[in-house]
């Protein structure tokens, strides 16, 4: 068994790896299940929920140098519970996964870290706000003004982010509805980050300046057991407003949909299944793969039709759990710049 084989392992009970994508859709026995009508409650809901299976910390970052050069990065920690509930040292049920990468016209540079919990190498305080494993770091006095930190064995980044609006609820009122059988999970943003800072590539460090967007779910089967993979749209428009959409593909089912329109002011609008029409138009070979990597995104009601295109259509994630995460650009009846995560494709 190779060392994905062992890491996927220890993440995901060997009965779950057939139940959606990365067992996603496996049965939630015993842990708290996502309820309607539940407020957030900031800042204690930024901090981690052992209680629920899955949760993730999850920052794309879309950002140029003085020369306009694109770039991305992603900085994600992934906590997955063996069990409900936390313990002391050893006895923790909480396993930790972090995935970080730059994403240039030219590369895609990945890392990958795994931790247990309860031992001090991995894990997430409120406030002030920490999300920490090993030597990578999301951390700051609020999420609202963060220093991010992460590095491989080619890259390193290290940037500051700031944002001055509110944190965005996906879905009713952060009840966010994953499939036609309610499958669902707790989700918030922050898609209103001002970046800045330096990237370390291989030919030297780059300063560059941008925007971020930082995606926060937990959940114990946001999925259905017949949903094979998603694809996921994160668009900062030239207009100032964001959209963030989503298709979750099945096996018998036409895709389910979800989307929210988020106004320059942070005002979010959710959009029902269909609303948000995604269509692929081209296709790429990526890592034996047929992966679309531009695609036609429509939202009638609100006069968008336009095309995304992949930055790096080689932008694939090598790591435990594959997928494809990279940066984009937007053209159309809207301009812009965003991200697109892709999974389940084989």
């Amino acid at each position: 068994m190779n060392a994905k084989a062992v890491a996927l392992a220890m993440l995901l009970p060997a009965a779950a790896l057939a139940q959606g994508f990365a067992g996603l859709g496996t049965d939630a026995e015993g842990f708290s299940i996502p309820q309607r009508g539940v407020p957030f409650e900031f800042p204690a809901d930024h901090g981690a929920h052992p209680d629920y299976r899955i949760e993730w910390w999850y920052l794309t970052a879309n950002l140029t140098d003085a020369g306009g050069r694109d770039y991305g990065i992603q900085w994600t920690l992934f906590r997955n519970a063996l069990a409900p509930g936390e313990a002391e040292g050893w006895d923790s049920p909480q396993v930790w996964m972090a995935h970080a990468a730059i994403t240039t016209p030219d590369g895609h540079h990945v890392a990958e870290r795994f931790a247990r919990g309860g031992v001090g190498s991995a894990g997430v305080t409120a406030e002030p706000f920490a999300a920490v494993i090993d030597d990578w770091s999301m951390a700051g006095p609020s999420l609202s003004d963060i220093v991010v930190t992460a590095q491989g064995t080619d890259f390193a980044y290290d940037l500051r982010l700031t944002a001055d609006r509110p944190f965005v609820p996906q879905g009713d009122g952060g009840y966010s509805v994953k499939s036609q059988d309610g499958q669902a999970s707790h989700y918030y943003s922050q898609p209103f980050y001002s970046v800045a800072g330096t990237l370390t590539l291989p030919q030297g460090e780059v300063a560059v300046t941008g925007t971020g967007w930082l995606d926060r779910e937990w959940s114990s089967q946001p999925l259905s057991p017949d949903q094979t993979g998603w694809d996921w749209f994160s668009l900062h428009l030239d207009s100032g407003e964001k959209l963030m959409g989503f298709r979750l593909r099945s096996r018998a089912r036409a895709p389910f949909t979800a989307a929210t329109w988020i106004a320059a002011d942070g005002t979010p609008t959710p959009l029902p299944d269909g609303a948000f029409r995604a269509e692929p138009l081209e296709v790429t070979r990526v890592a034996g793969r047929e992966v679309p990597t531009a695609w036609a995104l429509s939202l009638p009601e609100r006069g968008l039709a336009v095309e995304v295109r992949a930055i790096q259509p080689q932008a694939w994630m090598d790591t435990a759990v594959e997928y494809w995460e990279g940066p984009v650009r937007i053209t159309g009846s809207h301009g812009g710049r965003g991200y697109l995560e892709m999974t389940g494709y084989e």
